[in-house]
This record gives structure tokens, C-alpha cells and sequence, in this order.
């Protein structure tokens, strides 16, 4: 009998491999201490800073910042600053925040510096904040900020979980031992190939290949077969023509159309995150055939406070950071709008020096196709998102519905007349609605399908 050499090495190779994976992917133990959270660190004096954190929010940060100018001055280590510089105390701070015009007409000479610094605009009067109030703010602004992260968040590797600190075990590591395994599995497989094979050489088991029968070729088959040609030139050719029409008929549909804008909008973050409502922007929809672009001044009214974005307290997804939508990035598409609406954000004023935005229109009817946004919106009370599909999720706007007169058909065929509070088409509702016999008008029932409503 003969000897079949390697068949006992498979035990062996597989024990390897196994404590070689085990080894290389045993997670470290060893945890770096500086790693963790530090504790929250309290301010020197009186006053808690984590209540003064609200509060500041609440009421100071429409028009103050820790560490830069706005509408107001820079409020970091307020307290510190006045008593080194002009000699004020806590005491002049509780006079100035419950009633800032009564300290200024009272002839303090620091009060009306600050008063004239501003153009004469005096600071609202918070009476309602209590002196324990105010000792909670001044110790949050009096508090060190906060320690830089070690890795910038959003970034790539944080986003990734590579981080070998965080999970205990980098990927190189990970990959590495998955390489080293798979090249023991394949190594096990052409082990076992060639010790089957030399078990079948010293049985005698000859294995040889069948000669395949000559046959025609397929080809030459299908060639000789004069009704399948047949069939098959009639499926050709309807099925051509189907898609044809179809792509004849998509000619002059932009459905799904997402331009690149100068400035990057986000419409998740403005409509969906704040819930602010569409026709603020877009008032012109209420009373106007357009809905209108939105000038700058409207994005000003919030953005002369909101200078930088720092995103959601989640952090930014893996989605976003895939498509670089970073807090960085955001902050970048502020400082255009500031650019191009000529504002100064150090000394918080116009410069005079704009520049207009060319936006890329993406909702485009034929000139002539005749729609009117105040008869939808304001008389209809059809929501935005009918038409513009969910816009408080889009990251980059883009042309929802197809737009075609087919679909205007379709809708007006189905939505009924809103006739509540409008006594016009209450009357033409009542004796319309005895003609058809039913008792909610349709806007096809009403004359929305005749010709000339859309086109003349």
C-alpha cells in the first residue's frame, strides 16, 4: 500500500492559521488615559457655568459671541476685562444688564463710549434676570473654553471608526490578519487538490476527459431556422420602437435636475433641521404668479448672528462627511453670502461693495405653459411639497416632479375645490356641483382642463 505524503498537515495548517487570526485580532487592552472625557471643569468665582450656558444662549446670543464682535462686543472674560481696563465691577454689570438706557442717561461715561461705539443702539433691559442670573452668565464667559479634540470632527478617520484608540485595534492590523488567513485557505486548497489527486494516482483511478461531440454552432442553428429569425426581427423592432417613444417622450423633462449653485443652500438644514416655512423666503408665492428668489438681505436677517454653523450635537453623518459636508464647509458657504452681500464681519456693517449670486433656475416651464403660484398656495392651499417633493430633506435642491402636462392633468382630475371662506367659488361650486350631481367639485369639473387656462 502506498504512503499518500500531506494528509495529516491540514490539522496543522488550520491550528495556524487559527492562532495566528486569534492573535493579530485581540483587541489591546492597554487604553490611553488621556483619551477620556475630561470632567467639566467649573469657573473660579461664583455663578454656575453650565446654567450660565443656557441663559447666554437664550438671551445674549442673537447678538453677542464669546470670542468675536457682532451686534454687540465680545463678551469672553467680560467681567475681568472692564475691571482692569475701566475699573467696573460686578455691581455695574448687574446696573448695565437689567437697564442699559437707564445707565446710559445717568451720564456713565464707559456706558454712552459703548452706546456711541454701536450707532446709538442701546442694549434690550433684561430685569427679569436676577443677580444669581447674571453671576451664571459671567461665569460661563469667564470659563476656558473648551480643549480642541484630538481628531477634528468630521473627519474621515473618526467617521470610519479607525480610530485604534476608540476601538483598541487599527484596520492595518484587521486587514492584515484577513490577508494572512485567506492566503492559508487557499494554500489548504491546493494541498488538498494535489493529496486527492495522489490519492486517486495510487488507487489507479484514470480520469479522462470525454471528446465532446461535434454539433452545430448555435449561431449557424438559429441562422437556418427561418421562423425563429423572424420572430426575433419582430421583437427588434418593437421593442425599438417602445423605447423610442419613450425617450421622445422625456425630451423637455428635466425631472430630477440639480444644478451646482454659486452658494451651497441646503434646504434640509434651513427647512428641515430649523423648520423654517418655504414662503418665508419665498413670500412672492402668496400674491405672485413666481414664487420668487429670496434676496439677500432675507438670508442676512438671520446670518448677520449666525456666522459659522456647528452643525447638529450628533455630529455630522457618515453620508455627509462622504460628500464633504463638513462644519467647515458650511461656514465656507456663509462667508460667500457675506462676500456677496458686501457685509463686514469684524466691524459688523455694510461695506457697499456687493456682488450679486447668479443662481441656476431649476424649476423651468415652457413660455407657454401659464402657472400662477398665489392661485395654488393661496387660494387652492396646496402644500409646496406637492409639486417640489419633501425639500426639508434635499441637500442640494433638485426638480422633483416631472412637470408635464400630464401630470398638471392628473392632479387637477383629482383634487377637489377648496371652497371654504372663498363665497366666489361657493356659488359656482353649489350650481356646478347639482349639474354633475356630486357633492365635491373637482378642478377638471371646474374648467381645469379647458385649453385656454394654461395656454393662450
Amino acid at each position: 500500500m502506498k504512503k499518500v505524503p500531506n494528509r495529516n498537515q491540514f490539522s496543522k495548517i488550520l491550528g495556524l492559521s487559527l492562532i495566528a487570526f486569534l492573535f493579530f485580532a485581540s483587541p489591546s487592552i492597554a487604553q490611553d488615559d488621556s483619551a477620556a472625557e475630561p470632567a467639566a471643569t467649573e469657573a473660579e468665582g461664583s455663578g454656575d457655568a453650565k446654567k450660565g450656558k443656557a441663559l447666554f444662549n437664550q438671551n445674549c446670543a442673537a447678538c453677542h459671541a464669546l470670542n468675536r464682535k457682532m451686534t454687540g462686543p465680545a463678551l469672553q472674560n467680560v467681567e475681568s476685562r472692564l475691571s482692569e481696563e475701566e475699573g467696573l465691577d460686578r455691581e455695574w454689570l448687574y446696573a448695565w444688564i437689567k437697564n442699559s438706557p437707564g445707565v446710559i442717561k445717568s451720564g456713565d461715561a464707559y456706558a454712552n463710549k459703548v452706546y456711541a461705539e454701536y450707532n446709538q443702539a442701546a442694549m434690550t433691559a433684561f430685569p427679569t434676570l436676577s443677580n444669581s442670573d447674571i453671576d451664571d452668565i459671567l461665569a460661563y464667559t469667564a470659563a476656558p473654553p473648551p480643549a480642541a479634540p484630538a481628531a477634528a470632527a468630521g473627519s474621515a478617520e473618526t467617521a470610519a471608526g479607525g480610530s485604534a484608540n476608540s476601538s483598541g485595534i487599527s484596520n492595518e492590523i484587521i486587514l492584515g490578519a484577513l490577508v494572512l488567513v485567506f492566503g492559508l485557505l487557499v494554500v489548504m486548497l491546493l494541498l488538498v487538490n494535489k493529496t486527492l489527486q495522489r490519492i486517486a494516482q495510487a488507487n489507479g483511478i484514470v480520469v479522462e476527459k470525454a471528446d465532446a461531440a461535434k454539433r452545430t454552432p448555435i449561431w449557424k442553428a438559429f441562422a437556418q431556422n427561418q421562423f425563429l429569425v423572424l420572430v426575433t426581427a419582430i421583437i427588434l423592432l418593437l421593442g425599438s420602437a417602445y423605447f423610442a417613444y419613450g425617450w421622445m417622450m422625456q425630451v423637455g423633462v428635466d425631472q430630477g435636475y440639480a444644478p451646482i449653485q454659486p452658494i451651497h443652500y441646503s434646504h434640509k438644514i434651513h427647512a428641515g433641521d430649523n423648520k423654517i416655512e418655504c414662503k418665508y423666503c419665498h413670500s412672492s408665492a402668496r400674491v405672485s404668479k413666481t414664487s420668487g428668489i429670496p434676496s439677500l438681505n432675507v438670508c442676512m436677517n438671520c446670518h448677520k448672528s449666525i456666522y459659522e454653523y456647528t452643525g447638529n450635537p450628533e455630529g455630522p453623518s457618515q453620508e455627509d462627511l462622504e460628500n464633504g459636508y463638513t462644519n467647515d464647509f458650511y461656514t465656507g458657504e456663509i462667508k460667500k453670502l457675506y462676500k456677496a452681500v458686501g457685509w463686514d464681519e469684524q466691524n459688523q456693517k455694510y461695506t457697499g461693495e456687493s456682488q450679486p449670486v447668479e443662481w441656476v433656475r431649476i424649476h423651468n416651464l415652457p413660455d407657454f405653459a401659464y402657472f400662477n403660484h398665489s392661485q395654488h398656495v393661496s387660494v387652492a392651499g396646496v402644500e409646496c411639497q406637492t409639486c417640489h417633493g419633501p425639500v426639508e430633506e434635499m441637500e442640494i435642491m433638485y426638480q422633483y416632479s416631472p412637470l408635464t402636462m400630464g401630470w398638471c392633468i392628473d392632479c387637477h382630475r383629482e383634487t377637489n375645490v377648496k371652497v371654504e371662506g372663498n363665497e366666489y367659488y361657493e356659488k359656482i361650486h353649489a350650481e356646478l356641483s347639482k349639474k354633475y350631481g356630486v357633492e365635491n367639485l373637482t378642478a377638471a369639473q371646474l374648467g381645469g382642463l379647458e385649453c385656454g387656462k394654461c395656454h393662450y
